[in-house]
């Protein structure tokens, strides 16, 4: 029997739609810094703003698309988030940096499903991170893709992955209500990451959300 996965809701825009996802039971909001590609991203000022009003109990994630240590510690303290969501390769693979200068900081490492290398490269990086969030992004691309595409990757590798990792596993890309249920059957992740499966015109979607909470809570 599968678990029942955690849901974190990205690309929240605003104290408003904290609350909603709240409400409907995500465990965790992700909040999106600059990123060269993709959807939700929000001033630091306004990521501040969010994360103070978020109640104890639901993590804050902030996604950084910056790969030197110094620079997302400093963002990770402008910010205030609980956790950091890594969407790019980390320089030097400095997570030891990272631990110094945010101590007691979630780091999150974001693994681009491309192919049977993401697996390798997932195993690698395990050991430095509280968790894996596998997502259907590029980095190859000349505008990287770090999130937000929307595509569904092959779940079959996610499931390697799921299974050699010994942290955590969170799945991202087109996920919605319609294909979710199938989702934790064949990769079983600790956790689901989603966002616009859940919105109409960038904005959240209540019914969507409702939706898909309603299968999450069903599948297990």
């Amino acid at each position: 029997m599968t678990r029942r996965p955690r849901v974190k809701i990205c690309c929240i825009g605003g104290a408003a739609e904290a609350e909603l996802a709240v409400r409907h039971g995500a465990a965790a909001l992700g909040l999106v810094s600059r990123m060269p590609s993709g959807p939700g991203v929000i001033e630091e000022a306004l990521i501040t703003e969010i994360a103070r009003t978020v109640p104890p109990g639901v993590a804050t994630f902030l996604l950084t698309s910056r790969e030197r240590a110094d620079e997302i510690a400093a963002q990770q303290r402008r910010c205030r988030t609980g956790v950091v969501q890594l969407c790019d390769r980390v320089a030097d693979r400095d997570y030891a940096a990272l631990r110094r200068e945010m101590p007691g900081i979630g780091l999150v490492q974001v693994i681009h499903v491309t192919g049977p290398e993401s697996v390798d490269e997932a195993m690698a990086v395990a050991p430095e991170v509280d968790a894996i969030l596998l997502d259907s992004g590029n980095q190859a691309l000349a505008v990287k893709e770090l999130g937000g595409t929307g595509r569904v990757h092959d779940w079959r590798l996610s499931r390697r992955i799921r299974e050699a990792v010994p942290v955590p596993v969170y799945l991202a890309g087109g996920l919605s209500a319609t294909n979710v249920r199938l989702a934790i059957a064949e990769v079983d992740p600790f956790g689901l990451d989603l966002c616009s499966g859940v919105r109409t015109a960038g904005r959240l979607d209540e019914d969507k959300l409702a939706a898909f909470m309603e299968v999450v809570w069903t599948s297990a």
